[in-house]
């Protein structure tokens, strides 16, 4: 089962680890999704910080 982060710094840190961070664009919200070797983590931000913390992110990025 993914876990859903809601700090937007915690995600940024769990980043390190990850082998790829998937972006998925909808109307209002963007989803990320961050795998790592054992979890699935997700985080949930407005579309207008999400480029933002896209940018932060310390892995491969990939659009959905």
């Amino acid at each position: 089962m993914p876990s859903e982060i809601t700090s937007t710094d915690q995600f940024v840190s769990l980043s390190e680890g990850a082998l790829e961070c998937r972006v998925k664009r909808a109307k209002d919200l963007v989803k990320l999704k961050l795998r790592t070797p054992r979890q699935l983590y997700t985080h949930k931000v407005k579309v207008e910080r999400a480029d933002d913390v896209i940018k932060r992110l310390k892995c491969e990025i990939v659009e959905v």
